[in-house]
């Protein structure tokens, strides 16, 4: 591959863009978390590891390829790196994945909780957001721990003890999943400090997420 300065100058310029929204839309804090994009069939452009996001420059931005070599960027990849290939090596529909530390959904992260269906917009995520196993971060076990959680089915996932982890067919889509996973997460903590929330049958979710797959459109 080219490694020639403006190559995927958008799609790097991206990950700085969202990594300055993850911090202030709440999602994270300092240089945690993280985020990437597919470039094509055999790269992706990932954030790299402990810049603060406001002060990354568009060469910053590591192109890996998928066994892990760095190809361009003059930052090292962040350290999540083998999480994001392995969500992308599993799941082919997957076009961006977002990593985050948001407070309330983290809180059912630690507890092992899924955040379940008491909200509709969990349909941005699945009939729920399950719950995957711990394993230490930044090892490939973790990955193998988020793709199982994830399976073909959901687009978001909680890791246990840890955060947040979204995948879904853009960057934008899967930032936007991980803002209604927070969402849904904050609603479920107040509702449950009232009373028990009602939870909405997965037929009602898979419903509803055919609606929100034509939000938007016109016949």
């Amino acid at each position: 591959m080219s490694e020639e300065k403006d190559q995927y100058h958008d799609e790097r310029s991206a990950i700085r863009d969202y990594g300055v929204e993850l911090i202030e839309r709440g999602l994270t804090e300092g240089t945690g978390g993280n985020l990437s994009i597919r470039l094509d069939d055999e790269h992706i452009a990932i954030s790299p590891s402990g810049v603060p996001y406001g002060d990354i420059d568009v060469w910053d931005v590591p192109v890996v390829d998928f066994d892990g070599n760095v190809l361009a960027g003059d930052r090292e990849p962040s350290t999540e790196l083998p999480m994001h290939l392995s969500v992308y090596e599993e799941r082919d529909d997957v076009g961006g994945v977002v990593h985050t530390h948001s407070p309330y959904a983290t809180a059912f992260a630690a507890l092992g909780e899924p955040i379940p269906a008491s909200h509709y917009l969990v349909a941005f995520a699945g009939t729920e957001v399950p719950v995957a196993e711990y394993r230490t971060h930044a090892t490939p076990e973790l990955g193998a721990a988020a793709t199982e959680a994830l399976g073909d089915e959901f687009k978001a996932t909680l890791l246990k003890n840890h955060g947040v982890l979204t995948a879904s067919d853009s960057l934008a889509s899967a930032f936007d999943v991980a803002q209604m996973v927070e969402y849904c997460a904050r609603i479920h903590h107040l509702a449950s400090t009232v009373g028990t929330p009602d939870i909405l049958p997965d037929e009602e979710i898979r419903r509803i997420q055919g609606k929100l797959e034509s939000y938007g459109t016109s016949e």
